[in-house]
């Protein structure tokens, strides 16, 4: 069964068998406003804990999304390419950025779950 983590940069990753799908949360989507852009990141590229995955451009600014752990890109969400929108009208669904194969299950446990972070949005 896939369970899902928050990160304090307002990421959301869901995991199962490994891989994690990747995404910004509904309230990181209503802070930058309507998306215009999704930069997707490389098939294959190796991330480390906060690197830079990917640039969402809006209508107010761009913003770097960065990996919450570590591990390969492993697919890009090739429908933002065409409508970036999707991650302002389904964050944590259908606009989802990217999909990583885990180096690192353990870092998965210094993240929040949804009841931290909804703390931690206030």
């Amino acid at each position: 069964m896939a369970k899902t983590y928050f990160t304090a940069d307002h990421e959301w990753l869901r995991v199962e068998g490994g891989v994690a799908t990747v995404g910004i949360t509904d309230y990181a989507q209503e802070q930058l406003g309507d998306l215009v852009f999704v930069e997707l990141p490389e098939i294959g590229r190796k991330l480390a804990k906060g690197d830079t995955a990917v640039v969402v451009e809006s209508v107010k600014a761009a913003s770097d999304v960065y990996a919450p752990v570590d591990g390969e890109i492993t697919e890009a969400n090739g429908s933002l390419s065409a409508d970036p929108s999707l991650v302002n009208s389904a964050a944590t669904g259908d606009g989802w950025l990217w999909k990583m194969k885990l180096s690192n299950e353990g870092q998965l446990d210094s993240l929040m779950d949804e009841a931290a972070y909804k703390a931690h949005i206030g």
